[in-house]
């Protein structure tokens, strides 16, 4: 199965002027986790999550309304082509330590798909508890 029949193809993005408070905002109102961040005809150029918000923003005391996205976004994320195997995006899911990848063709944003739904599938269980085990064994609880 290919990464296109699993992906949802529908993503809310972000333009990196925009301001960090309205990633949040948007974050929020669509219950995501991330929203990629795209210029001018859907190029992707990163990554904004509601912990690039909190930790590079609110933390350090930045005003959210002011502080644009492409202040606080990854650069330089993981992607998977639309053609690519289920299994390769829970492959990178696994090695860059993420849930969600944004699908890429051509440089374009086309999609994104997420360990949930590859695991709602059901054709890859063991894959998608794999690559959650690997995203989580680093993760210190307090």
């Amino acid at each position: 199965m290919q990464v296109k029949d699993l992906m949802n193809p529908s993503v809310v993005t972000v333009e990196p002027t925009a301001s960090a408070a309205l990633a949040a905002r948007l974050i929020s109102r669509h219950n995501v986790g991330s929203l990629p961040v795209c210029a001018e005809g859907g190029r992707l150029r990163g990554v904004v999550t509601d912990r690039d918000i909190v930790l590079r923003c609110i933390a350090t005391e930045d005003d959210p309304a002011q502080t644009p996205v492409r202040d606080i976004m990854t650069r330089g994320c993981a992607t998977v082509s639309p053609d690519a195997d289920c299994r390769e995006a829970t492959r990178l899911m696994s090695l860059h330590q993420v849930r969600r990848l944004p699908v890429v063709e051509n440089g374009r944003l086309v999609g994104m798909i997420s360990l949930a739904d590859v695991a709602r599938s059901g054709r890859f269980d063991m894959e998608a508890a794999q690559a959650l085990c690997e995203i989580s064994e680093n993760i210190v609880i307090r």
